[in-house]
């Protein structure tokens, strides 16, 4: 049985901090050399009390509401986030209760980052293709802001809070085609938060700062920004030769290319480096950051009230894991 999209909303938490406002608590940087250089002008943030679970659920209410959806007729919940409620009970469960969803819903949540969405469409899939699920309520929700200390300057320009729900069902305005996957954990270390689980459970560590005066703390997000560029790099362009050959496609196929919105440079590195054509490259962080597992659902949402999802759209993950995603989506005329 084929899979589809049917339909996606998002929310964004009330708070927004701008560039101004980072540019005065960072006086050597300037609003144009985070605006160049990032791409961000804007992210939302969530407030102390706001949680992952707390938006996802505000995500799902606005996608019930927006697209006219019967929540009875959710059967599956699947969550992606890296910054649940609780270690238990799974967030996903508060969610099915929240939403006043079945009982007889199926719920978990999945720890991935940027590739989570594309990672959650396969397994929206395969529940359908195995008769488990007919209609599967995908939610995407991160509050990064919560891991990252208020002295790393490079990651607050950088990553938003959002959640996306998704809903996948046996029927919409895109069939979900054939999946690339990949993983490859030697590069755990360079994007993690050390503490919080039960490895490093008790190593409260000392804040240090590297020679351009970000800070290190075990505690608190660390991205080596580096070797991250250096794996997305190669492992970008690979994944997307493997994914139009797995669909038996070409890049001339394709109408419309949706990454992971990383940021400005890391994207434009990536059309250039594929040869994408730029009117071909969608882009959409200026107002929003790069919102992790969200910046996919968000993307494809604002491609379709600007009409761009004609044809075979291919979408890409990838990031903290390492880990990385891709398939093609191909729109159902009818619906468009």
């Amino acid at each position: 049985m084929k899979s589809y999209i049917k339909a996606i909303s998002y929310f964004l938490p009330e708070k927004v901090v701008t560039n101004e406002d980072l540019v005065k608590e960072f006086p050597e940087w300037t609003v144009e050399k985070v605006a160049g250089k990032v791409g961000v002008h804007e992210r939302h943030i969530a407030s102390d009390n706001e949680t992952a679970s707390d938006m996802a659920t505000q995500a799902a209410e606005k996608l019930f509401a927006e697209h006219a959806i019967d929540r009875s007729t959710i059967d599956f919940i699947l969550l992606c986030t890296q910054s649940p409620d609780y270690y238990l009970p799974t967030s996903a469960c508060l969610i099915q209760n929240r939403l006043g969803l079945s009982t007889s819903c199926g719920a978990l949540d999945f720890n991935l980052g940027c590739s989570g969405f594309v990672y959650g469409l396969s397994l929206a899939k395969g529940l359908i293709a195995g008769g488990i699920a007919k209609n599967v309520l995908l939610l995407t929700a991160e509050t990064y802001s919560k891991h990252i200390h208020p002295s790393d300057k490079g990651n607050r320009t950088i990553f938003g809070d959002a959640s996306a729900a998704t809903l996948i069902s046996t029927d919409g305005f895109a069939s979900i085609e054939n999946f690339s996957l990949g993983t490859d954990g030697r590069g755990a270390e360079n994007l993690i938060v050390k503490n919080g689980g039960l490895r490093h459970a008790k190593d409260l560590n000392e804040m240090t700062f590297d020679e351009a005066g970000n800070p290190s703390s075990s505690d608190y997000l660390y991205m080596n920004g580096g070797e991250i560029f250096n794996f997305t790099s190669e492992a970008v362009p690979v994944l997307v030769d493997e994914v139009l050959a797995k669909n038996q496609l070409s890049k001339d196929d394709i109408n419309l290319f949706v990454f992971h919105q990383a940021n400005k440079y890391m994207m434009n590195y990536l059309r250039k480096l594929i040869e994408i054509e730029p009117d071909k490259f969608f882009f959409f962080l200026e107002t929003v950051g790069n919102t992790v597992s969200s910046t996919i659902p968000i993307a494809l949402c604002e491609a379709q009230k600007e009409g761009k999802l004609k044809g075979n759209i291919l979408i890409a993950g990838f990031g903290v894991g390492y880990s990385w995603g891709a398939t093609v989506l191909k729109a159902v005329s009818s619906k468009q």
